[in-house]
């Protein structure tokens, strides 16, 4: 069990970090860069994908394999840093939306993926407990890491080094998952899934009419949908 939570503890981990960054470390950076108040409030639209996700869960849950699609986009955040890296924030402004913007789908997904690894992962009350608690403890780890460990990262060795830290953090982890041995025997099981599912991901519709139809569904999905942003 204990491989288990240290997988799943290192994939919120660092699902947080773009969160943390946005949140915390960009203003400051932004600020001290010249860039307006407005501009800066301006970068909470960034966390729209999150609201989005809804809409592509169903196909990363039902297609492919839960070490794909970790895979996948935790490979993606290592290239986006990488860009990122590249990237000049003073004059830059748009890129640097643009590498956020990404980031944040990408984590979106991400959190689809490892959701559904840890529902397969764990079992009985216990260790269903034990996840929840080292997910929102990696979570908020990751945003900590990043808006204030980045923060100091960046006050020494710059923009650049800083996301070439981040690149290297995320390789690491995509390597990682690529070889867990937690998620060994899965693959098989996930295409049948896929395949037996794959009716409900066309006519997503379907679900939607069934859910909305319970009495105050509408307005507990737009709290939930838009209470962080």
């Amino acid at each position: 069990m204990n491989d288990k939570l240290v997988f799943l503890g290192l994939l919120y981990f660092i699902q947080g970090i773009p969160y943390g960054l946005q949140s915390s470390l960009l203003p400051v950076y932004l600020r001290g860069a010249g860039h307006s108040l407005t501009r800066i409030s301006l970068t909470k639209i960034l966390y729209f994908p999150w609201v989005l996700k809804v809409l592509w869960a169903p196909l990363v849950d039902r297609t492919g394999t839960k070490r794909c699609w970790l895979v996948g986009t935790v490979a993606g955040l290592a290239l986006t840093c990488l860009v990122s890296a590249t990237i000049s924030p003073d004059v830059q402004y748009m890129s640097v939306a643009g590498s956020l913007l990404a980031m944040n789908v990408l984590a979106s997904v991400q959190d689809i993926a490892a959701d559904g690894a840890a529902v397969r992962l764990l079992r009985g009350q216990g260790e269903l407990g034990l996840g929840n608690t080292v997910q929102v403890v990696g979570y908020k780890a990751g945003s900590v890491f990043a808006g204030g460990g980045l923060l100091a990262v960046i006050d020494v060795a710059g923009w650049g080094w800083m996301f070439a830290l981040l690149a290297c953090v995320y390789g690491g982890v995509a390597l990682f998952v690529w070889g867990a041995p937690v998620l060994d025997g899965e693959s098989a099981r996930g295409q049948g899934e896929g395949r037996r599912g794959s009716k409900d991901v066309m006519q997503p519709w379907k679900v939607w009419r069934k859910l909305l139809s319970v009495p105050g569904t509408p307005w507990t999905m737009f709290y939930v949908l838009t209470y962080k942003l």
